[in-house]
């Protein structure tokens, strides 16, 4: 995990680069789709009694709002991400909008009874994401997230490794590391899973398109690369089409961990 994960200049980066992505991110998001989906599940698995109160951290252009719309029907839903241009996509009239950073809630202590975060968490220092979770959570409340964990983008990184000296691909933290600050935030882990999706594209230069398309790009070590020459682009397609799969498709690699916390009573 590199140490720009905690600082103001990477997550201004983040920020910025989410803004910039929120027209072509509802056409290109397809793993995001599939990981709300498994979350869903995955918070079906252990029903408690229905929230008053929902909040949807880090919701981009709020795909996962209907999710919670359904399921309960007679909650709050407030919908929060740091990129404005997210938050102007959210669909109408599901969830009251909040501009904010995970890192520093701009709600108050025991102010909800749930917290759902779908691919959002990877982005934040854990510690400081989950203590604030657990502080805006009342005794008994559940949190559902979904974050990316190592193996995200290894075909990326396998092909990229030794191409030049800049970092393409971020180190993410792993479930372990997950569990314990959750565990040292007062948050007690209920159930967690660890699953792998992908996204596909015929070329190569489509692959990295969608994950641009999708805010995920040029946030790999904090400065600024130059681009890659023709030989050195033609390697990179050479090594990537080891990974070529039966269909004819590329992958990238979403190593997806799902967790199901409880704030302590």
């Amino acid at each position: 995990m590199v140490s720009l994960m905690s600082d103001a200049a990477f997550r201004q980066q983040v920020r910025a680069a989410f803004d910039k992505a929120a027209d072509s991110y509802d056409d290109a998001a397809v793993v995001q789709r599939e990981v709300c989906a498994r979350l869903d599940a995955l918070s079906r698995r252990h029903p408690g009694g229905p929230p008053r109160r929902i909040l949807d951290a880090g919701c981009g252009t709020g795909f996962g709002l209907p999710f919670l719309a359904e399921r309960f029907p007679e909650a709050t839903v407030l919908a929060l991400d740091f990129a404005p241009a997210m938050l102007s996509r959210l669909p109408a009239g599901i969830a009251l909008a909040v501009g904010g950073d995970m890192e520093h809630l701009p709600l108050r202590d025991g102010s909800v009874d749930a917290v759902w975060s779908s691919l959002a968490l990877q982005w934040c220092h854990p510690a400081r994401a989950l203590a604030e979770i657990a502080r805006i959570l009342l005794p008994g409340g559940r949190a559902w997230l979904a974050t990316l964990g190592p193996a995200t983008l290894r075909e990326l990184r396998d092909a990229f490794a030794g191409l030049d000296d800049s970092e393409h691909v971020l180190g993410f933290h792993g479930l372990s590391s997950w569990v314990t600050e959750a565990t040292l935030a007062g948050l007690t882990p209920v159930a967690t899973d660890r699953v792998e999706c992908h996204a596909t594209a015929p070329t190569l230069r489509q692959l990295l398109k969608d994950i641009k398309a999708i805010g995920a790009h040029n946030v790999g070590g904090g400065r600024r690369r130059n681009p890659l020459g023709k030989a050195a682009w033609r390697t990179l397609e050479g090594r990537y089409e080891g990974h070529r799969r039966p269909d004819g498709l590329l992958p990238a690699t979403y190593d997806v961990i799902l967790l199901h916390l409880e704030r302590s009573l």
